[in-house]
């Protein structure tokens, strides 16, 4: 497993959300509970917001983007039933704390971000913290990283209108694995697909709440939003 803090004062901050937030809510996996006692949450958010980095709580990272709670992370991470070999495609770095969780559980992640801000923060929190087996694009998710299929596995931490054709023909034929949110501003729910040569199998779960996938596959990007990206770009 990658470098990571494994003694600072948050320690026992990290035991307690394990156990309460995802222990008792079903999370079972021992890779993924151990990687989430692990990996230090605090470091991917801003320090006016360590004291609140291990509640129960999405938390602000800026470019209108959020780390996602504790238990969102840890769940989809488990559907994805990873072992530690795989090379895995996340769609929105974001913070880089899931991305985190995955470089603990996979053999290779690549993450895919489209704002650039987000990006470059994100990769020198994970290099500080020694994660050696990721690498950061900055693009449209929606598409993927065709150059760099197929993918073991792939999580996308965004809500899509459906399910990205190009992300579907990215994974690996022989069992490859999704998860990710489908839905609009209203209702969305965890998808898991799994692809079997040409069949693709799909299983409806949990509801939850994310923001939206913004691309070509996913939805269309808002004047604010548009003018945001022109500014991360300069």
């Amino acid at each position: 497993m990658p470098v990571v803090a494994t003694k600072d004062q948050y320690q026992n901050a990290r035991e307690h959300m394990v156990m309460k937030q995802l222990q008792e809510r079903g999370i079972s996996d021992p890779r993924v509970l151990d990687a989430m006692r692990r990996v230090p949450r605090h470091e991917f958010v801003t320090s006016d917001l360590h004291h609140l980095a291990y509640r129960d709580c999405p938390l602000p990272i800026g470019e209108k983007q959020t780390i996602s709670q504790p238990y969102i992370v840890a769940l989809m991470s488990q559907m994805l039933r990873l072992s530690g070999h795989e090379r895995v495609l996340e769609i929105g770095t974001g913070s880089g704390y899931q991305t985190a969780i995955l470089c603990a559980l996979a053999g290779q992640v690549y993450s895919l971000e489209r704002h650039a801000r987000l990006a470059d923060h994100a990769a020198d929190v994970l290099a500080r913290l020694g994660f050696d087996n990721v690498e950061i694009y900055v693009g449209d998710g929606s598409q993927g990283l065709p150059d760099m299929s197929p993918f073991d596995a792939i999580i996308v931490t965004a809500a899509a209108p459906a399910l990205p054709g190009p992300l579907r023909t990215q994974l690996n034929t022989e069992g490859g694995r999704m998860v990710l949110p489908v839905g609009d501003d209203k209702e969305q729910y965890l998808e898991i697909v799994t692809r079997f040569g040409n069949r693709w199998q799909i299983e409806r779960t949990t509801s939850v709440r994310f923001v939206p996938l913004i691309g070509r596959y996913g939805f269309r990007a808002t004047r604010s939003e548009k003018d945001d990206d022109d500014q991360a770009t300069v």
